[in-house]
């Protein structure tokens, strides 16, 4: 910190249970804070994580928020979640978030055993309002990138011409039906087969899961599910709405989905109707091994629908004893 950059005392607290309104208030009013980051979601695995959250105060306000947990000497903010990093309101600026990693690696040699800060910032698409004070930070304290997931958005607002896409005949369309309804278990079944046959996995969230999910962001986590006129799941996608971006969770398709472009048809409507208000339609990452491996098929089909690249970093810092 140089004379230039003005101080602040920043007290840094523990998450508790008795911080939990507070908490979801502030991911609520942040510039980068989604539904996954309040607790209800963070909570719903909370066996799988040993949650270390952490709260940044100056005086009596609150400044900024990290989810995160500890695995081993590292912090990590989040494993549990898609992407993390500090979330901070729209007065937190580039000095004081300077400060506050100074703040973070002083707690973390006091009160933990932490060597290493895993840092997943919340990529830029899912801002309220410009928020990248964290990646100077990072390069100021001289984290390395260690991944790089590449993801594909399309912009809702002047979406690119779908390429290559299957015109269903007026009479397939009379047998086919959009259907915006909570039915998850008959699109997991579609979707756990999929995943199965393709790629020997099932879903990260289970049916009970997702049912619990859905039960606590009801306006967030949604379904649509491509039916014939038997009521039969075709094909389907869960879509999370993230402020102004929709981010497709879950893509599945049975064979005779796929072998008449059900796909196609429903992303038409939601690109072109549904979804249409908000800013990104947000397909997810398209790599293995941390970004190092592209899956060129997968990525393929999500640039052939208009989709470009958007990339969710990983960084890795080490704690530099004694900071303050």
């Amino acid at each position: 910190m140089t004379a230039t950059e003005a101080q602040h005392k920043i007290s840094v607290l523990r998450y508790n249970e008795g911080l939990r309104e507070e908490w979801d208030r502030f991911v609520d009013e942040s510039r980068n804070g989604t539904f996954l980051h309040k607790r209800d979601y963070m909570e719903y695995h909370a066996d799988r994580f040993h949650d270390h959250s952490l709260l940044f105060y100056t005086g009596e306000e609150l400044v900024a928020v990290l989810p995160a947990h500890i695995k081993g000497k590292s912090l990590c903010s989040h494993n549990g979640l898609t992407y993390g990093g500090l979330l901070l309101t729209h007065n937190t600026t580039t000095a004081l978030v300077i400060e506050i990693f100074d703040a973070l690696q002083g707690y973390l040699t006091s009160e933990t055993e932490v060597d290493t800060l895993i840092y997943k910032p919340t990529p830029h698409i899912y801002h309220s309002y410009p928020c990248e004070e964290d990646l100077y930070a990072l390069f100021r304290n001289n984290a390395r990138l260690t991944e790089c997931k590449v993801s594909s958005a399309i912009s809702l607002g002047d979406p690119l011409p779908m390429k290559g896409r299957r015109r269903l005949t007026a009479a397939m369309k009379s047998r086919l039906h959009i259907v915006e309804d909570e039915n998850f278990a008959a699109f997991w079944q579609v979707l756990e087969e999929r995943l199965r046959e393709r790629y020997g996995v099932s879903p990260v969230h289970s049916l009970e899961e997702i049912r619990l999910l859905h039960s606590r962001f009801p306006e967030n986590i949604l379904l649509f599910r491509v039916t014939d006129s038997t009521g039969t799941t075709l094909g389907g996608v869960t879509i999370y709405i993230t402020g102004n971006v929709a981010h497709t969770q879950y893509i599945g398709t049975n064979n005779e989905g796929r072998r008449i472009g059900v796909l196609d048809y429903l992303y038409e409507y939601l690109i072109n109707e549904r979804l249409k208000d908000y800013g990104y339609l947000d397909f997810g990452t398209s790599v293995e091994d941390g970004g190092r491996v592209l899956n060129s098929g997968l990525i393929a089909q999500k640039e052939r629908l208009g989709g470009r690249a958007v990339v969710y970093n990983t960084y890795e810092m080490k704690i530099q004893e004694g900071r303050k």
